[in-house]
């Protein structure tokens, strides 16, 4: 396959703020099939949202190569110039956490003049299905609704046009956890049923147990780990006396999560690795 038939295509690229000498990014290379959910781990400032702001456009890419959809995410696109098939798609959408803050999501304006000003007659049975599974009532005022509400807000608005793919940021630390899963749910179904797919940073991992058919684990902007979910992790029942939440490898290099099924001790085990700090 080649590197302008994947989802995202990255290689050897470092990325550097302007202010500052430490990169944020050191040689980052990475492949992402079509029809895929991948989760990012890491601590914080380990290089997540670089990267996925980087796959955005929202940061330019001065060192490495970068395609996402075949496309430079940076590079200003004509209609004529993008794939047919990406005309009525939204290429790539990136959800993050500052959305919540910007000055017009709290004031006095409805949930339904925002998604109409975003085209929901255009995509009505995108909308309802969204507004169901985010249990939004149309009728809230943003200035009165708290953050989990403005997220389920803010998440509707950002996935009610198609795309191929979706960059997600931390959006889902507001929600509670029926919205949380219904949404996994929704993403889940979404990339199985059409072409696209998602990149998932976040630091809660309860439910994700079935979710990713990928992890990558990020540490001083490198990807440290890059582990095939189905080929790579196994959840067991009995390991003798190990305890509860315990990662250990077996003897073909398979990560074993001792008696639960969660994704919450590699999470924890990584981590803990990273910080310097004993496993608890």
């Amino acid at each position: 396959m080649s590197k302008e038939d994947l989802a995202v295509y990255v290689s050897n690229l470092s990325y550097t703020f302007p202010e500052s000498e430490v990169p944020s990014l050191v040689d980052i290379n990475l492949e992402v099939p079509w029809n895929t959910r991948t989760l990012v781990v890491g601590c914080n400032g380990a290089g997540k949202s670089t990267l996925l702001r980087l796959l955005s456009g929202k940061h330019l890419c001065r060192n490495g190569e970068l395609l996402v959809n075949g496309l430079d995410p940076f590079a200003p696109i004509s209609l004529t110039k993008k794939r047919q098939e990406d005309v009525d798609v939204q290429t790539t959408t990136y959800l993050g956490t500052e959305w919540c803050h910007m000055t017009i999501i709290n004031r006095d304006i409805g949930v339904t003049e925002l998604l109409n000003s975003i085209g929901m007659k255009v995509y009505q049975e995108r909308c309802d299905t969204l507004v169901d599974i985010l249990d939004i009532d149309l009728n809230w005022r943003m200035h009165r609704l708290s953050d989990g509400q403005k997220r389920r807000v803010q998440l509707a608005m950002g996935l009610l046009k198609p795309w191929r793919i979706l960059l997600l940021d931390e959006v889902t630390v507001d929600l509670d956890v029926i919205c949380r899963s219904r949404l996994l749910n929704f993403l889940k179904f979404e990339t199985e049923s059409r072409k696209c797919s998602v990149i998932y940073a976040t630091h809660i991992f309860d439910g994700l147990a079935n979710w990713p058919n990928r992890i990558l684990h990020m540490d001083y902007g490198k990807i440290v780990s890059d582990v095939d979910y189905k080929k790579d992790i196994k959840f067991t029942e009995n390991i003798g006396d190990m305890e509860n939440g315990k990662v250990i490898k077996d003897e073909n290099n398979k990560i074993i999560i001792s008696k639960v099924n969660s994704l919450h001790p590699l999470a924890l085990h990584w981590l803990n690795n990273d910080l310097g700090l004993p496993e608890l």
